[in-house]
């Protein structure tokens, strides 16, 4: 009879929850149905099995959890050694461990006899379903992590970068903190500054500072060329190697344009771009020279005369 209903059921798809609910609800009905004797006998097997399952997997957390701390503090060595960043050696090992456990757990299930296909299924839809919602955050986060691998500049730097300038205050993983010489705070996103380009002015150490005097047509050149010279040689904060260069730039419209280049710090780049711009205003003067500004002569010709005035006036009254 059993064997006939069962040759009559028809062919159907079962869903998963309703076959693991009937092999629980068969398995209870065979343990009502057996012997005490019997009944001892598989509960003892059936516990056997379990405490198997759990001592192994008390193991496998207590080896994992071991081996987990040993590569954090594995990488941390690494990264100090390498000077790595403090945020982004932070993260990295944040990171890590929070994959480490993930794997971790999943083992441990597995060996407690639970099927993970569905967990990594979940996993996978929700890492997706976050990756696409937080892309543009993700793009900044990447950006973060070449730039603190990659140091294209470094905290205390002066970069102009995304149409903005200043020195840099902190670099976090996702932006980049700017302070403007008006003590303005800019925070860029680092996905840009990745992939764009970047001026770093203080990477080097020093800078070349370039100024461009103009003296007036009948000057002598050569006493300007002597008087640039001896203010240069006076600065004790532009470098006498390598050499600073005075050149006659351009004969512009209204004055005879000398270029000055001159090597300095990078902290003193500023400081004596204006001084020599202040000493090279009080001093030309005193040697002759002047600094001249534009200037637009108009000649009129052809304005007619009065007595012009009159005749044409006389010419058109009536007979």
């Amino acid at each position: 009879m059993i064997h006939f209903l069962q040759l009559a059921k028809p062919n159907v798809d079962v869903p998963a929850d309703s076959v693991v609910i009937d092999k629980i609800s068969n398995r209870f009905h065979e343990l009502l149905q057996m012997s005490w004797d019997d009944l001892s006998h598989t509960l003892m097997t059936d516990l056997m099995k379990l405490s198997g399952k759990l001592v192994a997997a008390v193991l496998v957390y207590i080896v994992g959890r071991w081996l987990i701390r040993w590569l954090d503090r594995l990488l941390n060595r690494i990264f100090e050694r390498r000077k790595l960043d403090s945020s982004l050696n932070k993260f990295i090992r944040n990171m890590m461990r929070i994959v480490a456990w993930i794997f971790l757990l999943l083992i441990i299930v597995g060996i407690l006899g639970i099927k993970t296909t569905s967990f990594l299924a979940v996993l996978a839809s929700a890492g997706f379903a976050v990756g696409m919602a937080l892309s543009g955050t993700l793009q900044n986060f990447a950006g973060g992590v070449l730039i603190l691998l990659l140091k294209p500049f470094r905290t205390g730097d002066y970069i102009v970068a995304q149409g903005q300038e200043g020195t840099v205050k902190e670099i976090n993983l996702f932006n980049t903190v700017l302070a403007t010489p008006d003590n303005k705070t800019i925070i860029i996103p680092n996905g840009g500054m990745s992939s764009s380009i970047v001026n770093n002015v203080t990477d080097s150490g020093t800078r070349r500072i370039e100024w461009t005097f103009g003296i007036a047509y009948g000057d002598d050149y050569d006493e300007a060329r002597r008087v640039l010279q001896r203010l240069i040689d006076a600065d004790e904060r532009i470098f006498k190697t390598p050499a600073s260069m005075i050149a006659l730039s351009n004969l512009a419209d209204s004055a005879v344009q000398i270029v000055v280049r001159a090597w300095v710090k990078a902290e003193d780049y500023w400081g004596v771009f204006y001084d020599m711009n202040e000493k090279v205003y009080k001093t030309f003067s005193q040697h002759g020279l002047s600094i001249p500004f534009n200037q637009l002569d108009v000649n009129i010709t052809g304005l007619p005369s009065a007595n012009d005035g009159e005749k044409g006036k006389s010419e058109s009254e009536p007979a």
